[in-house]
């Protein structure tokens, strides 16, 4: 088991090579560690990350096969199967870092905040339950200065998404705030740049 500081340490020397094109030596061999993988798995991070394709967990934290344990959702929200499905990694691979990956000029968040400002006729439920879960924590803002200003509206908005998800897997399960309060689990938010590729780490407990 990989404690999460040292995890963190991983993301973040990884996301460092993906931004100067560098890759690791052991991304290189990923497929010699196949059969080592058959029947078993030990992921060192979860990844929440959103759908995105130009966000992949993988490539933006250069890693290889079997080091990450990677869900992805439009808008990088947290509903009951991204909950359980953090907790099923967590408690059966014993990993002690959960990261919320969130994104610079995202969709998810500029489709929601349209549809707040102009809602659509006859929507599909299945988008609107995506726009439902992201509202909560974009709504506000929208009573603010920051409606004014669009591209600070979608920055602060997509930040404040991240927050939002993280809050929902710290306080939103009885098995993920037992493995905080007892066996080191941490939980933080991290925001890629598309521009830059670089990821930025915050909301460390």
């Amino acid at each position: 088991m990989i404690p999460a500081r040292e995890a963190l340490e991983r993301l973040q020397a990884g996301n460092a090579r993906f931004t100067a094109h560098l890759r690791s030596a052991d991304e290189f061999v990923s497929h010699t560690r196949r059969p080592a993988l058959t029947m078993v798995q030990e992921p060192f991070a979860i990844i929440l990350g959103c759908s995105d394709a130009r966000v992949p967990a993988e490539l933006v934290f250069d890693q290889g096969l079997g080091d990450l344990f990677v869900i992805r959702v439009a808008g990088n929200i947290v509903a009951r199967s991204q909950v359980g499905s953090v907790e099923f990694a967590a408690e059966r691979f014993h990993t002690r870092l959960v990261v919320v990956l969130g994104h610079s000029q995202c969709g998810a968040i500029e489709a929601t905040l349209e549809e707040l400002r102009r809602p659509t006729e006859n929507q599909s439920r299945n988008l609107s339950a995506i726009v439902e879960r992201v509202r909560p924590s974009v709504e506000g803002l929208l009573g603010t200065d920051l409606a004014r200003d669009p591209d600070a509206l979608v920055k602060k908005a997509t930040r404040a998404n991240i927050k939002a998800s993280v809050d929902h897997l710290r306080h939103g399960s009885e098995v993920l705030e037992h493995l905080i309060r007892e066996n080191g689990l941490m939980i933080v938010g991290a925001e890629y740049a598309v521009e830059t590729g670089v990821v930025e780490f915050f909301g460390e407990e």
